[in-house]
């Protein structure tokens, strides 16, 4: 089965002001995240990538534009189902007002049980966003054959729990896991189980070719800081 490429998107305006975007309007990439959005056709140049999928979202749209610039043979599609977790009235708050809330502990400590309020829980964010990566590598591998690379932009969140599952590991474990603005988190897919290549890499990629494809080298994280995971994917190095 394909190989996906999953991109955070850069680093946004709210990563910066330390909000909780969610599905707020509006949310675009700040400098930093264009700059990031820039460079990402150069360390994606030694993959041949199939189809580019989007999440909806304006921040998303924004970081895949100056791939899709260089590559104007690249289809894009968008998914909803990528989407960033519907956070309900957390959404536009405050993530050091968020940390007094009761809910939070749960979010942290056993994300499987919290749903926000006015919005979706946390399990069904993972469900939604793992079938869509079953869909997709299914339709990718049908027009494009078994060693297809295809890119995903999404969200923090998203590829926290697209990690877990990919790893067998429960939900409530998936905050261990942590993705920078603008990283890329590889995953091979087959038949019998995926492999994770990358996690969180912010660097050269050139390893993820295939190995007849031009470019391909041979294969060769930096740990979260202590204390509570970013909801949301927090706003990476300065």
């Amino acid at each position: 089965m394909p190989t996906l490429i999953l991109v955070r998107h850069g680093r946004s305006t709210a990563n910066t002001a330390g909000v909780l975007a969610g599905r707020t309007p509006g949310v675009a990439l700040d400098e930093r995240g264009a700059e990031q959005a820039a460079a990402l056709p150069g360390r994606l140049a030694g993959l041949p990538l199939a189809v580019a999928v989007s999440s909806p979202l304006q921040r998303c749209r924004e970081t895949l534009r100056p791939l899709l610039a260089a590559r104007p043979d690249l289809e894009l599609h968008t998914e909803e189902r990528i989407s960033e977790c519907d956070y309900g009235d957390w959404s536009g708050r405050k993530l050091a007002e968020l940390a007094d809330e009761p809910l939070m502990g749960v979010v942290q400590q056993h994300p499987s049980a919290a749903a926000f309020p006015g919005g979706e829980s946390m399990r069904g964010m993972q469900a939604r966003a793992v079938d869509a990566v079953r869909d997709w590598n299914a339709r990718v591998e049908a027009g494009h054959g078994e060693d297809a690379v295809y890119v995903m932009c999404s969200h923090g969140d998203i590829i926290k729990a697209l990690v877990a599952d990919a790893l067998g590991m429960h939900l409530d474990l998936f905050q261990r896991i942590h993705a920078d603005p603008c990283s890329v988190t590889a995953i091979r897919y087959t038949r019998l189980r995926p492999f994770l290549l990358r996690l969180g890499d912010t660097g050269d990629l050139a390893a993820l070719a295939p190995r007849e494809h031009p470019g391909a080298v041979e294969p060769g994280a930096r740990p979260a800081a202590d204390g509570d995971a970013a909801v949301g994917g927090g706003a990476g190095a300065p």
